[in-house]
């Protein structure tokens, strides 16, 4: 590794542009890390980037510490990509050890990095372009600028359009495709996945908001009619009784309350349903079941057992998917300093079932004196 060591102390410097550290030994841990230059006050570092499969963490180091971190990262990795303004090298690690370090001149000029610690995002929704249903709902002024004291609704349709764009794979073309939206409330979002699968990406697509507010479903179908947004329509009605559709591609829940989210993930459940999108909300019904003397020191403050039961509501929830055969994951729907409603359970369906899951499920609920609805529902649907 001394070689590749010895590359990196050589050009981070100020002409580094980027660099990627990927394909993995392991599927567990660190997938992937990404590097680039930042300036701070006292000088200029290198942010390293490093991903797992439900997180990402930030390291802010000089160019010495940068380049003993990415090196000892290499003993878990097959490859690195790295450029600078003159050069770019792909650097491969061998089963062995055998490291082999390719490089290639820069064809023309590169420009130099973009230095600033807080580089702005690349947004699927863009600012200074109008999207017509931005500017009805508020989020957007005339001219396509995003009204400050709703710039945490933009970048939280953002943040649920980049979930939706990770699977995409799992969307077919050539068809039309049904998308329910359970508690769609003023539908931001859902005209958000509209626009974003029908407008920028041409899919087939026939989206149903469902809510039980007649004032909200009216406002956001007369929305729908003025965009000419012809296969989204948005119904009066209740989760748990809806029966409208026979076939399902996508449900989408989000903010459903207590366990209105667990009749919307078994009705996605029962219409065998592609993908599963789910921010649940006010998970009240554990935290008056939850029992055990073993954790006293955290049932016996309300405030954390409610805490603990709404985390425990979730886990238990993307278990349950994953016993469906779903491959489940709970994911940051958006930082805490914007909401503190940010869970996100995402799944997909493979059919490929966890067989350790039920066992899990069963030790859990056993263990806390639990028996949350969406195992009741579930289990009523298969019998």
């Amino acid at each position: 590794m001394d070689t590749i060591k010895a590359l990196l102390n050589d050009i981070l410097d100020i002409d580094f542009i980027q660099g990627t550290v990927s394909n993995p030994r392991t599927k567990d841990g660190v997938l992937k890390i990404k590097v680039r230059p930042v300036e701070m006050k006292d000088g200029l570092y290198f942010q390293c980037e490093s991903f797992t499969k439900t997180q990402a963490f930030h390291e802010n180091l000089k160019a010495v510490d940068a380049a003993e971190r990415l090196t000892n990262a290499m003993s878990e990795f097959r490859q690195m990509q790295l450029s600078t303004r003159d050069m770019s090298y792909t650097v491969l690690v061998s089963k062995k050890g055998k490291v082999t370090i390719q490089k290639k001149k820069q064809s023309g000029e590169v420009k130099a990095a973009e230095l600033s610690h807080n580089r702005s995002k690349r947004y699927i929704l863009t600012e200074g372009i109008v999207v017509p249903f931005l500017k009805d709902l508020g989020v957007m002024t005339e001219e396509g600028r995003v009204v400050r004291s709703r710039t945490d609704k933009f970048r939280q349709m953002n943040r649920f359009l980049e979930f939706i764009e990770d699977i995409l794979p799992q969307l077919e073309k050539g068809r039309e495709l049904t998308i329910l939206d359970f508690g769609c409330g003023k539908s931001y979002l859902t005209f958000a996945m509209y626009y974003y699968l029908h407008e920028l990406k041409k899919y087939d697509i026939r989206v149903i908001g469902l809510d039980l507010k007649k004032d909200v479903i009216e406002r956001c179908s007369r929305l729908a009619e003025k965009y000419g947004y012809e296969k989204l329509s948005f119904l009066v009605g209740d989760i748990a009784d809806y029966d409208g559709v026979q076939d399902v591609d996508m449900v989408v829940t989000l903010h459903a309350c207590d366990t209105a989210t667990d009749y919307a993930l078994a009705k996605a459940v029962g219409w065998n349903a592609r993908v599963i999108l789910s921010v649940p909300c006010c998970q009240h019904e554990l935290n008056g079941q939850i029992q055990s003397e073993t954790l006293a020191p955290v049932m016996d403050y309300g405030l954390l057992k409610e805490r603990f039961a709404a985390l425990v509501t979730d886990g238990l929830r993307a278990k349950y998917l994953e016993a469906a055969g779903y491959d489940t994951q709970v994911l940051e729907f958006i930082d805490m300093e914007h909401t503190p409603k940010n869970i996100l359970i995402r799944a997909v369906k493979t059919g490929k079932i966890n067989p350790d899951a039920q066992k899990e499920i069963a030790e859990c609920e056993t263990f806390l004196n639990a028996a949350p609805a969406i195992g009741k529902l579930l289990c009523s649907d298969h019998e």
